[in-house]
């Protein structure tokens, strides 16, 4: 057997003996999604993806999101385990369109694009329990989702709310007062994300939407602790 299969069979150990006890408690309310942080590995070259989301999370982040479009499968799903394991059930922890890896790895859930795989094969794939988001930008893709997927999603992601570099060909922003108005309308959770960072994230938080998702204001910070209470006393001087 190779180290790789070794590697792998051992990660494939340590995720089932955890998974009893390593999940989230299950609040799907709208509070779960107050700082919402989504990987970038480059931008966490200095400490290390897992070091950098272990202090976001102990500076209030609330809700991690794993993304890495250039890593494959095998290595998304090794990621995937040492960061549950890390995280260790303190929030919940989903992965960026890659479901099947959610439901091998036993993730909290899966956050889905307008391009990537059906909202009900998504459900189906996760279970009635696991967390299911879904990526919206105009008012129609929000109405459809109400029409055909309310009952299989937990939270809409809105935006992107302001140009990024985060995410190249990214829809057009929809400026804070679009946000707010995708954000009124919508009948369950939602959580802002694009071009987010501290010194835009005090208006973002005066809109209706529940929470705010960052990469770079937090993944390429040298303190993400700092970074993550700085972002949330936003939250509190928006109130």
């Amino acid at each position: 057997m190779t180290s790789a299969a070794n590697a792998s069979n051992t990660l494939d150990a340590q995720h089932q003996a955890s998974s009893a006890h390593s999940h989230a408690v299950i609040d799907k309310s709208g509070s779960a999604l107050k700082l919402y942080l989504v990987t970038d590995r480059v931008m966490c070259q200095k400490l290390g993806l897992i070091e950098t989301v272990c202090e976001a999370i102990d500076g209030g982040v609330s809700f991690v999101q794993l993304r890495d479009k250039q890593a494959d499968d095998e290595q998304l799903y090794q990621m995937a385990c040492e960061l549950k394991e890390a995280i260790a059930g303190r929030v919940p922890l989903v992965i960026n369109d890659k479901v099947r890896i959610a439901k091998k790895a036993n993730l909290d859930g899966a956050h889905i694009g307008q391009g990537d795989l059906n909202v009900t094969e998504a459900r189906q794939i996760l279970g009635p329990d696991a967390w299911l988001g879904l990526s919206i930008n105009t008012l129609s893709q929000l109405q459809y989702a109400h029409n055909h997927h309310l009952d299989q999603l937990d939270y809409f992601g809105l935006g992107p709310v302001f140009a990024t570099d985060t995410k190249p060909n990214h829809a057009r922003p929809l400026g804070i007062s679009g946000l707010d108005d995708l954000a009124q309308a919508s009948l369950l959770p939602t959580v802002a994300i694009g071009g987010i960072h501290l010194d835009n994230a005090r208006g973002v938080y005066k809109t209706h939407c529940d929470g705010i998702a960052v990469v770079s204001a937090i993944c390429a910070s040298d303190e993400p602790k700092l970074a993550a209470q700085n972002l949330l006393q936003q939250h509190f001087l928006a109130q």
